[in-house]
């Protein structure tokens, strides 16, 4: 992913040289549990640990592998380079490559998982403040864009609050899947290894071995880990889509934050844009992106193709660093979002009290009065509002046949906006587990 759209410490689990170091520490523990067993002697095995604090040289390994065509071998050239030949002779007895790549590429996405959950920690921190801020800040519901019902501003955090606490929970699940780790030599028959090499590199390093590898880890796995991340970037364009309608010019029920020496436009000085909830629906765009070609990659040939690898080079790296990019600003921007319970109040009496219409209704058919003659009794008094900019209410009580079934207290009293938010506390109390 490009500089813009990244944050250090994600893209620092992507590094070559953290790569290097996760293969390094691979062949390191393998050897471990070689000397165990007996393969190899305990003090090459102890020689190999001498280079725990070496820098391995990127510029180097890629030299190599300029002349070998394969990475693998490359960096185990360079490692000999830094042990010695007596002891390196005994580095990557009885694997295959894939054990290093497939072990280290879970390892490097259960570390992005962990960054992108205490990112979806701090979003929900964001949320769940600004729910019960605006708890009770009454404000118009739409449906199809067109208004509907009166709901809250707090209802609305706490809708995304909820909807991002789910995609915490796929979140974990997709890390735990994905945390397996294989080292079990060419076809995965552990003909040249022992199972136990592989039970001890899992546990050193924060996995569990691979129920049954051929010579990749299955990748139905990291369908499921790069899917789970699509599902979230969908989240984050469902807020910003919210905030982006609610900042039009013609509803301005709230809006991003606007800094000091901000410029909206270099054509017209008066702009202030929703620059970031829209930058947040394009990378949105971008990872989901990247759910496709995973999950064409679980179809390999036989015991192991590389198709996929091209695939994981790239999507690996920038559907994580986009996302992890994604969350920090969307919760920057809940964070400062500018909020304006007058407008609000302005838009929800724009139509004179046309969103009480189906409580009027429904207190027409308490009365005795089929639903359908209460629906068209109210349609007709609510068409002269939208058609002729009418008052409502005023309307209802002239018309005769409302006014049969309901006297003006009672057509008045259908027209509080608490009787919509009575419900406000239950909801929350659901969402966040408190009254």
């Amino acid at each position: 992913m490009i500089p813009r759209y990244s944050r250090p410490e994600m893209v620092a689990i992507w590094s070559a040289q953290t790569k290097f170091r996760i293969w390094y520490e691979i062949e390191a523990h393998a050897c471990d549990a070689q000397a165990a067993l007996g393969v190899i002697p305990k003090a090459d095995a102890e020689t190999i640990w001498k280079a725990r604090d070496a820098e391995f040289d990127v510029a180097r390994i890629d030299e190599i592998e300029a002349v070998t065509k394969h990475d693998v071998i490359a960096f185990l050239t360079h490692l000999a380079e830094i042990i010695g030949d007596d002891a390196s002779r005994f580095v990557h007895q009885g694997m295959t490559s894939s054990d290093v790549l497939d072990t280290t590429f879970n390892i490097q996405l259960v570390r992005a998982a962990d960054i992108l959950l205490a990112d979806l920690d701090a979003l929900l921190a964001a949320l769940k403040r600004r729910a019960f801020e605006h708890r009770d800040t009454v404000c118009i519901g739409r449906s199809h864009g067109i208004h509907a019902e009166p709901v809250t501003m707090g209802l609305k955090f706490a809708r995304f609050y909820a909807e991002m606490d789910r995609n915490r929970t796929r979140l974990a699940a997709a890390r735990d899947e994905v945390a397996t780790g294989a080292i079990s030599g060419a076809v995965g028959t552990f003909a040249n290894i022992d199972p136990s090499v592989e039970a001890h590199v899992c546990e050193k390093l924060g996995l569990r071995p691979e129920p049954i590898s051929t010579q990749v880890i299955p990748r139905d796995r990291h369908a499921m880990f790069f899917a789970t991340l699509a599902v979230i970037a969908s989240s984050v364009e469902n807020v910003a889509t919210e905030i982006r309608h609610l900042q039009r010019t013609e509803v301005l029920e709230a809006e991003e934050f606007f800094s000091k020496g901000q410029k909206g436009s270099s054509a017209m000085p008066h702009k202030r844009n929703p620059v970031l909830t829209e930058n947040l629906t394009g990378l949105a765009r971008l990872v989901r992106s990247m759910a496709l070609p995973a999950m064409e990659n679980v179809a390999l040939w036989h015991e192991r193709d590389i198709s996929h690898s091209s695939v994981e080079r790239n999507i690996g790296p920038d559907a994580t660093v986009t996302l992890d990019f994604a969350l920090a600003r969307l919760t920057g921007v809940i964070d400062k979002l500018v909020v304006y319970p007058e407008n609000m109040a302005t838009n929800m009496n724009k139509f004179r009290g046309l969103i009480h219409s189906q409580r009027v209704m429904l207190a027409l058919t308490q009365k005795g009065v089929s639903r359908e003659d209460s629906y068209a009794m109210v349609q007709r008094n609510a068409m002269k509002v939208w058609e002729q900019g009418r008052d409502f209410m005023e309307e209802l009580k002239a018309d005769t046949d409302v006014c049969a079934a309901l006297s003006e207290a009672e057509i008045e009293a259908n027209f509080d906006l608490e009787y919509h938010t009575k419900h406000v506390g239950t909801i929350f109390a659901r969402v966040f587990g408190e009254s």
